[in-house]
């Protein structure tokens, strides 16, 4: 009688198959068509995406072509995960003294997750108009926690005071300034499409 013997797959192998299968879904592709459209079969595909097996250089090639993505696109989204818990004390800030608004990157960065937290902070008097938004589509969630906030998109201003929140998902120019007299500071919440 033969033992079955359980093998672990490479948790590398393990996440780039589940990257390969979000990849596929995200187009609503078959394995089937996914076949037909990279000149690999069906069998093969199915192992990679399963971490059966440790796609060759040339599989990958074939499959970034079908996808858009170069290889070193699609490793780095694969990555070791990155740290679940960003310190207060790590995360980025960035400073546009010229228009008075301090941008900090809340959440713990991760490429393949769409969506991440943002505090936001606007002078009194400052004024920031963004002529598109820099994903078409991109969903955001505005939560006031001190001060007073107007927010214009699609040509409509919404004004935001504290504890409101306001949703929206963002495609052509946006604006967002500061409409008290104290510094408005908020939680933005991003969702890329």
């Amino acid at each position: 009688m033969k033992q079955e013997v359980t093998v672990t797959p490479d948790p590398v192998d393990a996440r780039l198959g589940a990257r390969l299968v979000e990849l596929r879904t995200e187009r609503g592709w078959s394995l089937g068509e996914l076949a037909e459209r990279s000149g690999v079969s069906k069998s093969t595909l199915s192992r990679a995406e399963r971490a059966e097996t440790s796609p060759t250089a040339a599989l990958l090639n074939r499959l970034c072509g079908v996808y858009g993505r170069t290889m070193s696109q699609l490793l780095s989204e694969v990555e070791a995960e990155p740290a679940p818990v960003l310190r207060a004390a790590e995360q980025p800030v960035w400073e546009d003294l010229a228009s008075g608004f301090v941008r900090r990157s809340v959440s713990p960065p991760h490429g393949a997750l769409r969506g991440e937290l943002v505090e936001g902070r606007l002078a009194p008097g400052a004024d920031i108009a963004y002529d598109r938004p820099p994903v078409p589509g991109l969903e955001q969630h505005i939560w006031m926690l001190e001060g007073r906030l107007g927010v214009t998109a699609d040509g409509v201003e919404h004004v935001l005071d504290t504890g409101d929140c306001l949703r929206l998902r963002v495609w052509g120019p946006t604006r967002f300034r500061c409409a008290g007299p104290r510094e408005a500071r908020y939680v933005l919440a991003v969702v890329r499409p």
